[in-house]
């Protein structure tokens, strides 16, 4: 059953989802939830919402990862997609509302249980279809300049990925490439850029020797209590922040913990380190240019499910 074939009503469900600039649509929770939905109704044709709710009605029955996983690999997708399976998706719940909803004017409960899962699958292998999408998207898009400065190329690859809405996590992913390329004998630590952004027991987002690393593009509040946090435990904070926010960051971490967190952008921080790498050399420049680029894909690759956060090596850096 082609797109043009599914029932109006789902199709109406899926398009009213919210849109999520960084996914090229729907946010991966939403799509799989609905996928376990799908699969359940095929066994089990109940559209009672709150048959399909955990207790407290916060989170749907059987959403997991795993789940997720296992559904996706019978329509022939192996690539990882929505770790926590929709679990954490704040709008799951009312999505999955809205999707029973849809169904319910289909009256395929009067159809025999083979006619009614030919539907629901022909559903399951739209949504499969989107995920197929979002991993084939494209990288983001990498313009090299060799008459550039070195802290202009870092730059204009971080207004690329805001623009992209990628930002946190391509900062985030740059920074842990470069720690790794500066310091390759050292285990730097791997993380999502949604784990980033939760609430966790580490120090920051990187820890070397007594510094703890925060990374972010909007430094709010909660990183200065972090790095107050850090003070208290003997840890040096170390904020790196877009140069756009420069100055108002240093002037917020002079005015809560002065002279005691060291504050820098991302462009300085990134493309210093590349040239005194490379001894200045112009030539050097460029081969840790590319090796910064192809450690960052590496570990996105490793730990993200997005592979469009990975970044295209333009063909003047190969």
């Amino acid at each position: 059953m082609n797109m043009q074939s599914l029932p109006e009503e789902f199709l109406h469900w899926y398009q009213s989802l919210t849109f999520v600039k960084a996914n090229g649509g729907p946010a991966n929770g939403s799509i799989a939830t609905a996928l376990v939905i799908l699969n359940r109704l095929q066994n089990d044709y109940d559209l009672d919402f709150n048959n399909h709710v955990a207790k407290g009605g916060m989170q749907i029955k059987g959403a997991s990862g795993i789940a997720v996983a296992a559904i996706l690999k019978s329509f022939g997708e192996q690539r990882p997609f929505a770790k926590e399976g929709g679990r954490t998706n704040r709008g799951g719940p009312s999505e999955v509302k809205t999707l029973l909803n849809a169904l319910s004017h289909l009256r395929l409960n009067q159809l025999s249980d083979g006619e009614r899962n030919v539907i629901l699958t022909a559903m399951q292998r739209f949504l499969v279809d989107k995920v197929i999408e979002f991993h084939n998207r494209q990288k983001i898009k990498f313009v090299f300049n060799p008459e550039l400065s070195t802290w202009s190329t870092i730059h204009n690859l971080l207004k690329t990925a805001v623009h992209e809405g990628k930002a946190g996590y391509v900062a985030q992913h740059l920074i842990g490439a470069k720690l790794q390329l500066r310091f390759p004998e050292i285990k730097i630590s791997n993380e999502s850029g949604i784990t980033a952004d939760m609430q966790t027991s580490r120090p920051g987002d990187f820890l070397i020797g007594s510094t703890a690393f925060h990374v972010t593009v909007a430094p709010m509040q909660p990183v200065f209590e972090k790095c107050k946090h850090n003070i208290s435990q003997g840890f040096k904070p170390f904020l790196i922040v877009p140069d756009n926010k420069l100055i108002g960051t240093r002037q917020n971490a002079e005015q809560i913990c002065q002279q005691q967190i060291t504050v820098e952008s991302i462009e300085s921080f990134v493309s210093q380190n590349i040239e005194e790498i490379s001894v200045f050399n112009k030539g050097d420049i460029l081969l840790r240019l590319r090796d910064l680029i192809k450690i960052y894909n590496h570990r996105v690759d490793q730990i993200e499910t997005d592979k469009s956060l990975m970044i295209e090596i333009p063909s003047n850096l190969i």
